[in-house]
């Protein structure tokens, strides 16, 4: 009788899973970018944002920011400060696998780039990116992995997704074997086509 309920979990799970990579990658992306800008506020902004991030618990920040700042400002939308969380929280740690695999390009390479008249941008684009994209693929797939099955926390805030009508489905009946199991294939079949999809790419680039 709950199987179009745990649907429409996973549905939902989907939904937020997808929105929050995109939105990940673009926060990983930025914060890079701050602390590799050689500023000194925006790099300063751009780690303090990204240790406190990564030094507080996901469920911690899912409460803080839904009951607390959401709620002091009137934004009502589940969906939207999950999104929003799940971004920030998966874009710090995307922003270290990055500025990583930036940083690991020797540095004779730069100096190489620049010897034949390459500009930063032209540095950046045709010899710093290519290579730093082969060396932190496996990083980002597992980040992308977590932060799919990270999505099942939401539940503390009464969203309804996979994770949330599987615990709604199993108080109801007590069936708990078919409540949860299904929560095992669900994840699987979210988080494994992006192991194949990183596997596929790390071949290509290699």
């Amino acid at each position: 009788p709950y199987r179009w309920n745990l649907l429409s979990g996973w549905w939902v799970t989907l939904q937020i899973s997808a929105a929050s990579l995109v939105g990940s990658v673009a926060v990983g992306v930025l914060l890079t970018a701050g602390q590799l800008s050689g500023h000194a506020i925006p790099s300063f902004l751009c780690r303090v944002f990204v240790e406190v991030i990564r030094g507080t618990p996901l469920l911690t920040q899912i409460l803080i920011g839904y009951y607390l700042i959401a709620n002091s400002i009137g934004w009502d939308s589940r969906f939207g400060v999950g999104l929003v969380i799940l971004s920030c929280f998966s874009g710090a740690y995307l922003s270290e696998i990055f500025r990583g695999g930036v940083e690991s390009i020797p540095k004779s390479q730069w100096l190489s780039a620049l010897a034949i008249g390459f500009t930063g941008a032209q540095t950046y684009r045709y010899v710093v990116i290519p290579q730093a994209i082969r060396r932190v693929l496996p990083a980002s797939a597992g980040q992308f992995a977590n932060l799919i099955k990270d999505s099942s926390l939401l539940f503390v805030i009464s969203m309804h997704e996979f994770t949330m009508q599987a615990r709604e489905a199993n108080s109801n009946t007590y069936a708990t074997f078919e409540a949860y199991l299904p929560l095992v294939l669900g994840y699987f079949l979210l988080t494994f086509p992006i192991s194949l999809l990183s596997r596929h790419l790390e071949n290509r680039f290699r």
